[in-house]
């Protein structure tokens, strides 16, 4: 594990949460070379497998943003990278960025960070109180409905937003992007399909890899930046006759993690 204590203040933050992606479509996608810029930083080239502490969105985002993110997948117990103080923790150790907060974002706050969310999916559409739950967390947040699933360009208006909202601080930034491309309905990213399923899932994902470069771009231009890209939890189209997610089911437990350190200057 890193030493967060290396990273706080001198490093921006970048969490890109792929809503719903699979892990065995992600890491097909990479092994056949469909992921170009995710291979480029991904250490060793692999995505990590792990598991997702919630099934559906809201559990998964709640519990990472209370610095739970996905777990590795084999046995424990895991140091954490975040983790709020908490008597007894026996995942917080001597590299872990411990915060006197409820959350994340508050923890960060307080280590002078400005917190910006850009959301996705439902969960983040700040139209009712539950969907303004997780937003809230944050001192800035953004969505609209191009940023949201039924929306065949959501990605790129999501780092649109982005660059409107961090390009100009001053002080290290924390950002969070909620990426909805990956999530239902995604037949739209796959010419000719009629509905949705792991082909069109994993076209949604080569779409997102298109526009990742100038998502990291942005995140250098003040300094170092730590970004972690992951899932929140995958989906089932069809397995054991299953569709969709929170339900107990592998294909919605097992998620990818990449976890590493951009450079200024390194992304076109």
């Amino acid at each position: 594990m890193r030493d967060m204590g290396q990273i706080i203040g001198t490093h921006d933050l970048l969490l890109v949460t792929l809503d719903t992606l699979r892990y065995d479509v992600a890491v097909d996608l990479l092994a056949r070379g469909r992921l170009p810029t995710l291979a480029s930083v991904l250490p060793g080239g692999v995505w990590e497998r792990r598991h997702s502490p919630g099934s559906f969105t809201y559990a998964a985002h709640a519990a990472i943003l209370a610095g739970f993110l996905p777990t590795p997948a084999g046995p424990g117990p895991h140091p954490r990278l975040f983790a709020a103080a908490f008597p007894g923790s026996e995942t917080t150790a001597a590299g872990t960025c411990v915060f006197d907060a409820a959350d994340l974002p508050g923890g960060l706050r307080e280590a002078g960070y400005h917190t910006v969310c850009v959301g996705g999916v439902g969960f983040f559409n700040k139209l009712t109180p539950l969907g303004s739950a997780l937003p809230s967390l944050f001192a800035e947040s953004h969505w609209r409905p191009s940023f949201g699933v039924t929306s065949p360009t959501s990605f790129e208006e999501q780092i649109a937003c982005a660059e409107r909202a961090v390009r100009d601080r001053a002080e290290p930034v924390f950002l969070l992007v909620n990426v909805s491309a990956l999530h239902q309905p995604n037949h739209f990213y796959l010419p000719g399909a009629t509905g949705d399923s792991p082909a069109t899932h994993a076209a949604a994902l080569e779409y997102v890899d298109r526009h990742l470069g100038r998502l990291f771009a942005l995140m250098t231009e003040r300094r170092p930046c730590l970004a972690i890209v992951c899932s929140d939890h995958g989906t089932a189209y069809g397995e054991d006759g299953y569709t969709g997610h929170r339900i107990g089911h592998e294909v919605v437990w097992t998620v990818p993690y990449g976890e590493f350190v951009l450079q200024p200057g390194g992304h076109p």
